[in-house]
């Protein structure tokens, strides 16, 4: 028996000898409330960001960081990731404090991409024939393409700091942030035609939006060679490179604080028209905004921030609401 609850019984046995007038007070009752022993629900829920794959802390204020956090593994995306990866990004969307992330990986990596060990028994459909194996071969796929699809989602702004290897499922995931920062030592490579198969959770249909150059995404999605740091970096696919990842978090954690104090409702409107305006055209766009504006222009962000600018203050020095 576990000391706690042994100590807690034995607690409770003198309560009940000892002292029944504080049962005929009432008092009892409350204090049986107190020294019930914790259930592990209850435990758990003082951080909403307890994850096997993933790591959750608070950077800076209003800004979390994300680590994929299976270091011995180089990060390799296991069936627990493309779970939880999910689970995590709705529970940000949803976190009113959180205003900006980070993503990065712990260890020596980035991600090695897909555990290939755990790839043989997720691909596995179930089915009677060839249509219904198809059927739920389809939907496994759709799962996780929302794995990477949720940080898209997301509308607040997620920046992703990449040193080491990034490798098959990686570019997936970086294509779905918003900034993306490296180490001169990172690699990118679409690796999965060297598996068999065509990349399917993101990189063929974001990367050419992200380089504007087919030609080079071809030639990266069919060859699957290694894409260097500074190639990365003159083709758009990276904003900055950084020494080392020490340098690179530092940066990525300044950038983040940054944004956190700007107003919510200018900076989480402004990422989903981008990202509105980037699958549609100029005119659709411009509807858009225009109808989105009418309703958020009429937020108090811009009267404090108008004030501030008269005061000769900065965002930093305005005090904004949750969203």
């Amino acid at each position: 028996m576990p000391a706690g609850l042994l100590l807690f019984l034995r607690l409770k046995a003198v309560l009940q000898k000892c002292l029944p007038a504080l049962l005929c007070r009432g008092l009892y009752s409350g204090l049986r409330v107190i020294l019930q022993p914790m259930s592990s629900s209850a435990a758990s829920s003082a951080s909403p960001y307890n994850y096997e794959s993933l790591k959750v802390s608070q950077a800076r204020d209003h800004v979390l960081h994300v680590e994929l956090n299976r270091p011995d593994k180089r990060n390799a995306m296991n069936r627990a990731f493309w779970r939880e990866m999910v689970e995590c990004f709705h529970k940000i969307t949803d976190d009113s404090d959180c205003r900006a992330v980070v993503v990065s990986g712990a260890g020596k990596a980035f991600t090695s991409g897909i555990d290939l060990m755990d790839m043989a028994t997720m691909l596995q459909p179930q089915g009677d024939d060839a249509a219904r194996l198809a059927w739920n071969l389809r939907k496994t796929v759709v799962e996780f393409q929302e794995t990477f699809t949720v940080i898209e989602k997301c509308p607040k702004p997620v920046i992703v700091a990449v040193h080491g290897a990034c490798i098959g499922g990686g570019v997936d995931l970086i294509s779905a942030c918003d900034i993306r920062y490296c180490t001169e030592d990172a690699v990118f490579q679409v690796k999965e035609v060297d598996i068999g198969l065509a990349a399917d959770v993101g990189t063929l249909q974001r990367l050419p939006k992200i380089i504007g150059n087919r030609s080079l995404v071809c030639e990266l999605a069919f060859t699957a060679r290694k894409m260097m740091s500074d190639e990365a970096k003159s083709c758009g696919l990276v904003s900055r490179v950084f020494p080392d990842k020490g340098a690179m978090l530092e940066s990525a954690f300044d950038l983040a604080s940054d944004i956190a104090t700007k107003s919510p409702v200018a900076v989480q409107g402004t990422k989903i028209n981008l990202i509105y305006s980037r699958d549609h055209s100029v005119a659709e766009g411009l509807n858009y905004i225009a109808t989105w504006n009418m309703g958020m222009l009429q937020t108090q962000d811009i009267v404090q921030s108008a004030q501030a600018s008269f005061e000769k203050k900065t965002p930093k020095d305005i005090t904004y609401s949750k969203l």
